[in-house]
């Protein structure tokens, strides 16, 4: 077994990054159904290995130009925001007849970076993506091509896949090429360019090789280098990468099978690697005191209950990063908050059922053991 296969069969949450130039038939510019039914097959039989599985997928912009008669010249970005209004149902149509003869249901995520950058609607933007995954529904992510600019955008989905991986918590990426991963030099112009089986780190000598010889592999935006430029993203957040060759009839079970792949190692787990980001990376915005009981309970990986809180110290937004600490004064943990101060005051020692009676909703607990890094 490779080691890239057996990093797939043990990923438990797996992101695909499946680009345009898998997904629309290049000559009649319609959705490559053929192609579209295996991956779906092989989506199927992952999850029902218990596997969950997301899709970060390109397309809409292809589909649309089609639809509105735009093929065979250059765009304009208002053209390609239509196109993408245009295209969107057609992507997903596309997806969920794939997807239907296996049962499975799908549902459409349109992010732009500030989604994944803003830690509010990054909370937001996680917490449906949990919600579906939870009710067994497969995310069809795409960048939302049809408000975005070139300023706020992500300029590829090899990035847009990384983000997600990270919001997601996954612990294997894998970005479907047009090449079976990363060489020593472009082996289609080079015949004795090596493939490269295992990455353990990018080195500068690793993202050389993506920015030189490989600089072309990959299609749409995209190529080597945004690939590797993914894998660092991925890899900070404790997520492994793959990159294979999409274009193989069954893709996800030729890397089962063991078909030539590169695996870019993660750093870490994605829980220790986002509890490190948490502990060391994010600026706290202000404390939250809490009981006796509420320490125990951190320390013993439980979520932090409003009940057990007594001061609140601001002010701070829902998604900032808070300290929490004992009544002495030592802290004790830090956290992503569910709450923003004022209402964090509001339901300060009240019991989880009676929140919504106090603010007209609910966010759950004030800090989730998910989001929290206790000190040690």
């Amino acid at each position: 077994m490779s080691q890239a296969s057996g990093a797939f069969k043990a990923a438990r949450r797996i992101v695909f990054k499946v680009g345009s130039a898998l997904l629309v038939d290049a000559e009649t510019g319609a959705a490559n159904r053929a192609w579209l039914e295996a991956f779906c097959a092989d989506a199927a039989a992952l999850r029902a290995d218990g596997k969950q599985v997301l899709v970060v997928s390109s397309g809409a912009v292809a589909l649309g130009r089609r639809r509105l008669g735009l093929t065979g010249r250059k765009t304009t970005l208002p053209e390609k925001q239509a196109a993408a209004a245009a295209g969107q149902s057609l992507l997903m149509r596309a997806w969920e007849e794939a997807f239907e003869p296996h049962g499975t249901s799908v549902a459409q995520i349109l992010l732009t970076r500030d989604d994944t950058e803003m830690r509010r609607r990054w909370l937001n933007a996680r917490a449906t993506t949990e919600t579906l995954m939870g009710l067994g529904v497969v995310p069809v992510v795409n960048e939302n091509d049809t408000v975005v600019t070139e300023e706020i955008r992500y300029g590829d989905n090899d990035r847009l896949a990384a983000r997600v991986a990270q919001m997601a918590g996954a612990d294997l990426l894998v970005l479907l090429s047009d090449i079976d991963g990363l060489y020593t030099a472009d082996p289609r112009k080079n015949p004795k360019a090596a493939h490269i089986p295992l990455v353990s780190e990018i080195t500068a000598e690793i993202a050389g090789m993506a920015e030189g010889a490989n600089a072309a592999a990959g299609v749409g935006t995209g190529g080597m280098a945004t690939k590797i430029a993914a894998a660092r993203i991925a890899r900070a957040a404790g997520c492994a990468t793959l990159i294979t060759l999409g274009s193989r009839p069954r893709p996800l079970a030729a890397i089962a099978d063991g078909d030539k792949a590169t695996l870019i190692e993660a750093a870490a787990s994605p829980a220790a690697a986002y509890k490190a980001w948490i502990a060391g990376s994010l600026a706290p915005q202000g404390w939250v005191t809490v009981d006796a009981g509420a320490v125990k309970a951190l320390e013993a990986g439980k979520s932090l209950l409003s009940a057990g809180v007594r001061a609140i110290e601001g002010p701070f937004d829902k998604g900032d990063a808070v300290r929490v600490r004992d009544e002495t004064g030592r802290e004790v943990a830090r956290g992503i908050v569910r709450y923003d101060s004022a209402d964090a005051q509001r339901i300060a020692g009240l019991r989880s059922d009676a929140i919504e009676a106090e603010l007209g909703f609910t966010e759950g607990p004030m800090i989730h053991a998910d989001d929290l890094a206790v000190s040690a």
